[in-house]
């Protein structure tokens, strides 16, 4: 029997872009890359598992807006044009590269692009939900939900009506696509305040993860630190990030994904290349962008960089996977040795880390899953919802307010670059519960609106907005997001009050931000259960 268990838990989120007023979009952009570098290798790894008997456990929480676009025949459509042009800038760079050391990088490119067609197109039926239940039905993979756009809890709680409506339908929208209630729920950006367990209890949500202090810093003490889950009063359980293992992988300086015999990200013929030759490849104004051709190694930390080996990265997936389970056994041990219970590690990541910015890391992550299976004993994978069935004592204590973001509490989403954002956000939040009580009996074209009006304002809640202020990137499009859906939900709730419902403007509204097509805008009427 094993000493002790890892939990792996990957959060797989994206806000929800979808733009057909552009032929293209730099943003939708962000999705392709995800589902090309990240969720169909993750599968097709999780799929060898299976099929080669190999029993492993993992926790996948898919956001709703991640699950709306995996289901949008617009967003499908479009992910299936973007493939094809890959597919034909891979066929040139094959020929290309041909005599050159690139040659095997581009062959490899080549094969995983026809293969991510094939499985798309064909095996997947253009829809990842149904991928996933797949993975979800065989009993190994443990999905779990999100709140509906990744909206920053905390900030909503003055607003239980508001937070209500997140959780509510990402719940809906988790059942609709996998028929059964999630038994966990990711806190958008591990961001716990006292009282938001209370809600998950509403709606039958059995546990949450947060921040490493989340737990180390709760009102009582806990006894095994982060090593066994606490109860919240309510009785929902809080699991707390391991710290060690979390740096071995996210620590820019000390991770595997730093090693210098791994994929290079920011090399790319997108910027390297002759203009007129990437031109079909990138944005249609010119704007040199990634395409996902990489062909150098990380090298060293300078400029220089030297043409990636296949065959080298592979050997040292398998080195890591080895001494991050090396690390785990010697944790284990020595946990095991001052706990009455074999202890839990929980380690989890965004899933977006693996593949997209680590290129190897779902071979990892495959690796990790075969060494643990046959090469020791020591260590065993599982859930947090098994390690509930097999520990359901654990000690009672209140998560202290924290989040998983520099610094460790909320700073990211409140600070000089995004505070003007929440006034708007309150208000509306407010107007929107007020509208929900006045109009308990709305006639079909005013449901409509209140439903509009209810997708606009979780759209412009989503997290991502201040988080992309506050990491200056893509600052622009974050302050355009946040405002459109603001001004649209204003809008709406101008017309709704004065009786004179743009039926035009609405369709629009209702084409474009097409999210939870099931939404029901009385959700933000409902008060504690």
């Amino acid at each position: 029997m094993a000493k002790g268990y890892l939990a792996l838990v990957l959060h797989a989120h994206l806000p929800f872009v979808r733009h057909p007023e552009h032929s293209y979009s730099l943003e939708e952009k962000w999705y392709h890359e995800a589902v090309t570098e990240t969720y169909i290798p993750l599968i097709w790894g999780l799929e060898r598992l299976l099929n080669d008997g190999v029993p492993f456990k993992l926790t996948v929480s898919l956001s709703p807006t991640l699950l709306s676009m995996f289901g949008d025949p617009f967003l499908q459509h479009r992910y299936l044009q973007h493939l094809d042009r890959m597919l034909e800038l891979a066929d040139r760079e094959v020929h290309r590269t041909r005599g050159t050391p690139y040659h095997e990088t581009a062959l490899m490119y080549h094969g995983r692009l026809h293969g991510a067609r094939n499985s798309y197109a064909h095996r997947y039926g253009k829809n990842l939900i149904l991928a996933f239940k797949k993975l979800f039905d065989t009993g190994r993979v443990e999905l779990i939900t999100s709140a509906a756009t990744h909206g920053y809890l905390p900030f909503m709680m003055v607003h239980p009506a508001a937070v209500r409506a997140q959780i509510e339908i990402g719940v809906n929208t988790f059942r609709q696509c996998f028929d059964r209630d999630p038994a966990g729920l990711w806190l958008p950006e591990c961001a716990y305040i006292a009282g938001l367990d209370e809600i998950l209890r509403e709606y039958n949500i059995r546990y949450f993860f947060t921040d490493t202090h989340g737990l180390l810093f709760a009102s009582h003490r806990p006894r095994f630190g982060i090593f066994a889950p606490i109860y919240c009063p309510s009785g929902v359980a809080a699991f707390a990030r391991d710290v060690e293992s979390s740096k071995q992988v996210w620590s820019a300086k000390e991770g595997y994904p730093g090693d210098f015999d791994y994929r290079e990200y920011y090399r790319d013929i997108g910027f390297d290349l002759d203009f007129e030759y990437v031109k079909p490849y990138i944005h249609p104004n010119g704007l040199r962008v990634h395409t996902g051709f990489k062909y150098y190694r990380i090298t060293g930390t300078g400029n220089h960089k030297e043409p990636y080996v296949p065959k080298w990265a592979r050997a040292r997936v398998d080195e890591h996977a080895g001494n991050f389970i090396f690390n785990r056994e010697h944790q284990v041990r020595y946990l095991s040795g001052v706990m009455d219970r074999p202890p839990l590690i929980v380690a989890p990541y965004d899933a977006e880390l693996f593949g997209h910015w680590w290129f190897e890391g779902p071979e990892w992550l495959e690796s990790i899953a075969r060494k643990i299976a046959y090469d020791q004993d020591t260590v065993e994978l599982t859930t947090p919802s098994e390690y509930l069935k097999c520990f359901p004592c654990n000690q009672v204590a209140v998560p202290c307010s924290s989040s998983w973001g520099n610094k460790g509490y909320h700073e990211v989403w409140l600070n000089h670059t995004n505070d003007w954002i929440y006034r708007h956000l309150h208000w509306a939040a407010e107007q929107m519960t007020a509208l929900a009580r006045d109009y308990p009996h709305a006639d079909a074209l005013e449901r409509r609106a209140l439903n509009q009006a209810a997708r606009e304002l979780l759209l412009a809640q989503a997290s991502d907005w201040a988080f992309i202020m506050a990491t200056d990137t893509m600052v622009e499009y974050a302050v355009r997001r946040t405002k459109t859906h603001l001004l649209n939900f204003k809008g709406l709730w101008h017309q709704v009050r004065e009786q004179r419902i743009e039926r035009h403007w609405l369709e629009e509204l209702e084409d474009k931000n097409n999210i939870f097509p099931e939404i029901d805008y009385a959700v933000y009427a409902k008060s504690a259960k």
